[in-house]
């Protein structure tokens, strides 16, 4: 239903944020089906370069991609600087985080709220706006007078547009013991088969997922490649929800640029599926596999709805370790079920699998979020820890029964902050000391610091939320 553009267009302008220290897909992606379709835009990414006032100014329409809770934070506010400069824009948040809070954000920050797969949407209400036309009722699009559900289609993929984007020297580098390069980022797929009861992908995409095709993968890390990109971070929620594509994306990336590298997140389940594809992985040019490992205690990872155990992530190490693949897990140590024991449990078992400086001192600190739509809501016991919505920071509340809980995270994050980008050992022993400190007692003495390993091969901007 997109229309052809009938004034001035330049009056677009898509903003980003925050993601994860790479160069955002969220504006290069709508931006390519604008173009397409005959729009121009401007396009912004708030983490690299300065608040466009003046370009705010003269927008009738500001996009705000929202990607993940970090993203929305920020995009609020953005959105307040954009209502003071320019009153009058439409204001349009679009990406994961934005369908789960559109409600808030309806009630003052944004005229609409888009999700799912979002450009077909986005680019539909721009027409509609540039002929003056009312976008109340339009499929994919929330407003106050249209509680719209995610747009779940496939749809076409043109090649992100990236050359409005600040360059790749400015975005987080890949770095191994051998060799330091510019990372460039895209996804096969969006969407995930999986539905762990933690993951803000759940609500929006209930177990579905949409593969980008070979072609618009291939053109994009062409494109990245040129810009000086030596490795690729595969940003899909699971690059083997769809493993047939997955190794053929792999192997034409390798074919075409036999030196470059890559990274990519894997479920630990999927990990111990396909255990026999990750040879041929690392041959492809897989450095380092992303895992969602959550927790060491299997009472927690069942209530997370994670499908794996803790038997399970030392097969997962072991997998990856036999094909020559670094791993890098991510962690949501404070939940309303981590007991300090299960905190130092983890401690202890992240020691005994020697993977101190795979663990960057943050993935410690994180504390479970509990958005609006969250699969955690329908936990039967939900009443005995969930507190009230705090809409302004996008998640309900909840206090630990166990008060030294909620102390611990908070001198936890104050360490990891203070020791950004240092030595993980030391990051790592200072947390081991506070926690079990708190228990009364020692670091046990198996737990003394190991010699130091290798560092692993990395981004230069830690993971975050």
């Amino acid at each position: 239903m997109t229309a052809p553009p009938t004034n001035n267009l330049s009056e677009i302008l898509l903003l980003s944020t925050y993601e994860l220290g790479h160069q955002p897909l969220s504006l290069a992606s709508p931006l390519a089906y604008l173009h397409q379709a005959g729009f121009n835009a401007q396009v912004y990414d708030l983490s690299r370069q300065d608040f466009p006032a003046q370009a705010v100014a003269q927008a009738s329409f500001v996009g705000i991609a929202v990607p993940m809770h970090t993203a929305l934070r920020l995009g609020v506010q953005a959105a307040a600087q954009v209502r003071k400069h320019n009153p009058d824009a439409h204001i349009c948040f679009y990406g994961l985080y934005a369908w789960l809070n559109a409600e808030y954000l309806l009630s003052g920050y944004a005229d609409s709220v888009i999700a799912g797969e979002y450009e077909q949407p986005l680019l539909d209400l721009i027409a509609l706006l540039q002929h003056d036309a009312h976008s109340a009722s339009l499929p994919g699009v929330y407003t106050l007078d249209n509680p719209a559900q995610p747009h779940l289609a496939r749809l076409p993929f043109p090649i992100p547009q990236r050359s409005q984007l600040p360059t790749l020297e400015s975005y987080a580098h890949y770095t191994d013991a051998n060799r330091h390069t510019l990372a460039g980022y895209t996804e096969a797929s969006r969407g995930c088969l999986h539905t762990c009861s933690h993951c803000p992908v759940v609500p929006v995409y209930h177990g579905r997922f949409f593969i980008v095709p070979l072609e618009t993968v291939l053109a994009d890390i062409r494109q990245q490649v040129a810009a000086g990109a030596g490795h690729i971070s595969f940003g899909d929620p699971d690059f083997l929800n769809g493993p047939g594509h997955a190794l053929k994306v792999a192997q034409a990336v390798h074919a075409e640029f036999p030196a470059l590298t890559f990274d990519i997140t894997v479920k630990v389940e999927h990990i111990l599926q396909h255990r026999d594809i990750f040879p041929q992985l690392r041959q492809l040019g897989c450095t380092f596999v992303i895992s969602a490992f959550e927790a060491a205690s299997d009472h927690i990872l069942e209530r997370l709805g994670k499908g794996h155990t803790a038997e399970d992530m030392q097969s997962a190490l072991q997998i990856l370790a036999q094909a020559g693949t670094a791993v890098q897990p991510t962690w949501m140590p404070f939940t309303p079920w981590t007991s300090l024991q299960d905190y130092l449990d983890l401690l202890t078992w992240i020691r005994e699998q020697d993977i101190i400086p795979h663990v960057p001192a943050v993935q410690l600190s994180v504390r479970m979020l509990v958005p609006p739509h969250s699969a955690l809501l329908d936990h039967a016991d939900t009443s005995s820890w969930l507190g009230d919505l705090d809409s302004a920071n996008f998640s309900y509340t909840w206090a630990h029964p166990d008060p030294r809980m909620d102390a611990l995270q908070r001198q936890v994050a104050q360490i990891a902050e203070a020791n950004a980008g240092g030595d993980p050992y030391q990051s790592f022993a200072a947390i081991e000391a506070l926690a079990f400190g708190l228990a009364g007692m020692q670091v046990p003495i198996a737990a003394a610091p190991a010699e130091a390993l290798p560092s692993p091969p990395r981004l230069t901007e830690d993971w975050f939320c």
